[in-house]
């Protein structure tokens, strides 16, 4: 038997941009603080949680097992299953799939997934010759031995690699992800202009949802340790134009690449849980869902096009569903990159494409930009990578309330070339 899911609630932290050293809060401490405030609301009590799960991907070593770790500081039960899950950049709607089957397959009603980072507690990393130098140091075991081991020292030894730079280089095709982008800008036409000019539009949406109060019952205030209050997104810039946006050099292929750090996503922090319950769960405690869960969808391709992974994702789970493009009422694209969200916009147009990598006979159609992350998106208000699927899952049930719309598509690129998709419907 195969039972109905539903979205019942979900709140995120701020996205806090990352500013050069450690932000004021852990993974585990940004799961926290969006955490309790969303529990604090339900109608059911934190005992009815049968399983806790979330998808971080930069692990903190004081906090292995993030999840287990988050459980017991809300407060759940010792007796409450929690584990986390990692698929780069899909981490996050990842731990919303691994839900959706279990309470689908009726072993679980009520399950809380989620997803957290810290991109600015991501580790310095020692060199390998660093390692090896000060491996020989602790093997050593007398005086002469040590002294020896001491004159191998080298200066550079003190220099350590960014962890973040390494982890978001693809090991197999040796490109860092901005790369990828400008693969798929030479590949789909995508100027300069026209990526700048998609970056300042994501700046304007988010400026106007925080203006219009929009993601009020979203964002949920974070509070530090020093009393400090983060109310909103602090990433987003309200200034922008495209005089601004022209400025920076192209930061991954200099001098006339396309990807610049305007209209790239931030590095940032940041949290996001969302409640899953099955439709008895729901009748059981009186509960108002956002949306139901209707399917999903994973896809692998190369590497070093891994910008395309929602076209490929996306494009087969309609295909099951017997839906189109002009049945989606409303998108998110997680914007990693400007170029790469145009590219697939492109690709679903390019009549080549489709037949030839896809399948289809026709092109698989136009997404209008006035369907397509409508309160902006990564570009402006950041990309905590373990965190992201979560949050365009749980905005795009909020957007789809807010404005009527009854089916809404959320789908991702995932380094190491995957894409995720999730088809929600209004209840």
């Amino acid at each position: 038997m195969t039972r109905a899911v539903y979205l019942v609630d979900g709140a995120r932290t701020p996205f806090l941009k990352a500013r050069g050293k450690p932000g004021p809060f852990t993974p585990v401490d940004l799961a926290v603080q969006c955490g309790r405030p969303l529990l604090a609301r339900q109608a059911f009590g934190t005992d009815l949680i049968e399983l806790v799960i979330l998808g971080c991907v930069n692990v903190i070593a004081d906090e292995m097992n993030p999840a287990r770790v988050a459980a017991l500081r809300l407060g759940l039960p010792d007796s409450t299953v929690a584990f986390s899950v990692q698929i780069n950049c899909g981490s996050g709607m990842q731990s919303i799939d691994t839900a959706l089957r279990y309470i689908r397959g009726g072993s679980h009603d009520i399950i809380l997934a989620g997803g957290t980072e810290a991109l600015s507690h991501a580790p310095l990393v020692l060199r390998r010759e660093a390692v090896e130098w000060l491996g020989s140091l602790n093997n050593a075991r007398d005086v002469v031995a040590r002294a020896k081991a001491m004159a191998g020292f080298r200066p550079q030894f003190l220099k350590p690699v960014i962890g973040l730079e390494r982890g978001l280089t693809d090991p197999v095709t040796a490109l860092n992800m901005g790369q990828t982008a400008e693969i798929l800008a030479h590949r789909f036409g995508i100027d300069r202009a026209t990526a700048d000019a998609y970056a300042l539009d994501s700046h304007q949406r988010l400026t106007q949802a925080q203006e219009q109060g929009w993601l009020e019952d979203e964002v949920m205030p974070a509070f530090d340790r020093d009393g400090n209050a983060y109310p909103q997104d602090d990433g987003v810039r309200p200034d922008s134009d495209m005089q601004g946006l022209a400025k920076p050099k192209p930061a991954f292929e200099p001098p006339y690449g396309k990807v610049t750090a305007g209209n790239a996503s931030q590095i940032t922090d940041g949290a996001c849980w969302t409640i899953l319950a099955s439709e008895q769960a729901v009748e059981r405690h009186g509960l108002s869902p956002l949306a139901r869960i209707v399917d999903s969808e994973w896809a692998a391709l190369d590497p070093s096009v891994m910008g395309l992974g929602p076209v490929f994702s996306t494009t087969p789970l309609l295909r099951r569903q017997g839906l189109s493009c002009g049945d989606i009422d409303l998108w998110e694209i997680n914007e990693a990159f400007a170029a790469q969200v145009l590219a697939c916009l492109a690709a679903w147009q390019d009549a080549d494409f489709c037949h030839e990598v896809l399948g289809l006979e026709q092109p698989f159609g136009r997404i209008d930009r006035d369907r397509l992350n409508v309160d902006g998106g990564a570009i402006s208000l950041g990309h905590p990578v373990g965190t992201s699927g979560n949050r365009i899952v749980l905005h795009l049930a909020n957007a789809m309330r807010r404005l009527g719309h009854r089916r809404g598509i959320a789908t991702e690129c995932i380094g190491g070339g995957q894409g995720g998709a999730m088809l929600l419907e209004a209840v």
